[in-house]
């Protein structure tokens, strides 16, 4: 495994979470209170429905014991902060992404280190070897937390620093990321072509479920147009990063990543073209007639 792996991609991922805390306050935290249903409903769409389908999905394809580990690893990988431009192109909820992925940022360091145990476990991939351990656990908590809370305490402290350095930061983060992974990508080449036929369908078709399932779950429990199309956005577009990162640097194994990081490439074009589909819905008149209902309830409730 090459420098560039084990040092850029956690250097990356941390730039990434840094940046995602700088656009944070607490009450981004408080405002979950303010929409309690709609936060619930994407939650345990995310942490319990997502990989309940994802084990059906691996055990359907027939997967690799590694692989299938991997993509129980990134069903359990929070909402990546991608999903906030997504909301905002397709007239979703933004406010509600932010407090989504805030939110379940900080579950993801309980839930990730639960799920990848199971599948390990399960699966079995590494002959017999335990799982992550309480040290790895925390480094889980490291790779995830510590950035984000420095981000907070300096947006907290020094506000207008914080908004100048928004968007360098996300820049930085873009391109450090493309060059690490394209480093990651030549160096695993041969392995990443080999499992490329095999891994494209089963994450296509999740991502499509994930999706799905964070838009019409939440419709069908008459949570808001706007908030279900963020609830889709948060629930499809995982933080392949952060999976990456915890199979290459703390479980150590390349082959552990392979499912996150074609999900990372192939999930863009998909949620890109669903954010089409759903915004066509959108045009009917009942779902106008649902729209004026959902800008009619908050008011309500003011």
């Amino acid at each position: 495994m090459s420098a560039l792996t084990t040092i850029g991609l956690p250097v990356a991922l941390g730039i990434i979470m840094f940046g995602l805390g700088l656009s944070l306050t607490l009450g981004d935290f408080a405002r979950v209170l303010k929409q309690p249903k709609a936060v619930i409903v994407a939650l345990l769409c995310q942490l319990i429905l997502l990989p309940a389908i994802c084990f059906g999905l691996v055990l359907a394809f027939q997967l690799p014991p590694v692989l299938a580990v991997g993509m129980m690893m990134l069903a359990a990988s929070p909402g990546g902060t991608t999903a906030n431009l997504y909301s905002h192109l397709f007239r979703g909820d933004v406010a509600l992404n932010i407090s989504l992925t805030a939110v379940n940022s900080v579950i993801s360091v309980i839930t990730l280190p639960l799920i990848t145990n199971f599948a390990i476990a399960y699966f079995d991939p590494f002959d017999d070897e335990l799982g992550m351990q309480w040290a790895k656990v925390l480094e889980v908590f490291a790779i995830v937390l510590v950035p984000v809370a420095i981000g907070m305490v300096v947006r907290r402290l020094w506000p207008a620093f914080a908004k100048a350095m928004d968007k360098p930061v996300r820049i930085a983060s873009v391109v450090i990321l493309v060059v690490v992974i394209a480093g990651a990508v030549a160096s695993n080449w041969t392995l990443l072509v080999e499992n490329f036929a095999r891994l494209s369908l089963i994450t296509i078709v999740f991502c499509l479920i994930s999706l799905t399932v964070g838009y019409l779950v939440p419709r069908l429990l008459k949570v808001g147009k706007r908030q279900a199309i963020a609830a889709s956005f948060e629930i499809g577009i995982h933080n392949a990063t952060l999976a990456i990162v915890i199979a290459q640097t703390v479980l150590m194994s390349t082959e552990l990543s392979l499912p996150a990081a074609v999900y990372g490439v192939l999930m863009f074009f998909v949620a890109f073209g669903f954010g089409f589909l759903i915004r066509e819905r959108g045009a009917s008149a009942g779902d106008e007639a649902l729209e004026r209902d959902d800008a009619v309830e908050p008011a309500a409730s003011a």
